[in-house]
């Protein structure tokens, strides 16, 4: 990849699949996202699969009842924590890995890739699952200045780990930070400290030696995100562009230091998705990137550094409606890599 981040709108997805049999899945993201294949996530398979269960695996003390995630600390509680912190010096990821147990998707997406030009991945961010996981007394881990730090520094050892697979089929990779909870950042309901955001992200991204990205498949203070050292800014452009163009300026210092946008034009709603075509979305693209060319970046430019994607993950939808959304995707950026001769 160049300094600049040109992905010229090439189609790839978020994580989550509906399916429950990984080796389906996985020839469908194959079918549809030859180019940037994305591993599914398979919530509906198991539990143990759900974005949050599935980045805990490991985790000192964990105890997951369905998708309720707590800590009971073991005697050996804090030298647990101690070594997650001499792993992250020393870059000691081996032991970090997400087992088939809770990954099916990965696993068989390994197995079925060979030679990809490039491959993207995704870990939980440590602001969701620092307010999904809680102490004993209820409280999540996010407000435990101690406990929120070691899952970031976990989640980067998780991140490292699986770069370092997807390496084994690709040397290009693509690692996103998911972050659906970020929509509370400025919430008095669910109070996320700003403050502790940018360095909390920081952490894990220190663990991805490749292309870094960010999800937030909802509005939040996009500014904080730009700030940070993301290549790719992943958001749902299909129901909240106007929340990004809100902020002309920090996109276009965004992308004129290299960064990628990937914009999630393709619903993840059925009665949505039932009603949207290619012409339809390509329009509606358009309405979601025009703010910015009013502000001074070329349109030409905002196609050459984005990506086309979903909004969020596809488990919601059925396995068909899961099926013509990748097929939307890659249509949709057919189409637009063809006009612009990408």
């Amino acid at each position: 990849m160049s300094a600049k981040f040109e992905f010229g709108c090439l189609p790839t997805a978020i994580g989550s699949m509906p399916q429950d049999e990984p080796e389906e899945a996985c020839s469908l993201v194959m079918e549809h996202l030859p180019v940037m294949p994305a591993w599914p996530q398979l919530p509906k398979r198991s539990p143990k699969e759900n974005m949050c269960v599935q980045f805990s695996e490991g985790f000192p003390g964990v105890a997951v009842n369905e998708d309720k995630i707590h800590i009971e600390p073991s005697a050996d509680f804090d030298t647990e924590l101690e070594q997650i912190y001499i792993d992250c010096e020393a870059g000691n990821f081996g032991e970090y890995g997400v087992s088939a147990e809770y990954a099916a998707g990965f696993h068989t997406f390994l197995a079925k890739a060979n030679k990809q030009q490039i491959v993207k991945g995704q870990v939980t961010g440590p602001i969701t699952l620092g307010l999904t996981v809680t102490r004993q007394d209820g409280l999540a881990v996010l407000y435990d200045d101690t406990l929120a730090e070691v899952a970031a520094k976990f989640l980067r050892l998780k991140a490292s780990w699986q770069e370092n697979a997807l390496r084994q089929v690709s040397p290009n990779t693509v690692i996103f930070v998911d972050e659906p909870y970020l929509l509370s950042l400025g919430s008095v309901f669910v109070p996320v400290p700003e403050e502790k955001v940018p360095a909390l992200l920081e952490e894990v991204f220190q663990g991805i030696k490749g292309i870094k990205g960010l999800h937030c498949c909802g509005n939040t203070n996009w500014p904080v995100l730009l700030g940070t050292s993301i290549d790719i800014l992943s958001f749902d452009a299909y129901n909240y562009a106007s929340s990004l163009s809100a902020y002309p300026d920090e996109v276009k210092s965004f992308l004129e230091r290299g960064g990628a946008i990937a914009w999630g034009i393709v619903p993840n709603d059925e009665d949505a998705l039932a009603k949207e075509s290619v012409p339809s979305l390509s329009d509606r693209l358009g309405e979601a990137m025009a703010p910015f060319t009013r502000d001074g970046v070329g349109f030409r430019q905002i196609i050459a550094q984005g990506l086309i994607t979903p909004s969020c993950g596809l488990a919601t939808l059925s396995s068909e409606a899961a099926s013509r959304a990748l097929e939307l995707v890659a249509e949709l950026s057919d189409n637009l890599r063809r006009k612009y001769a990408l």
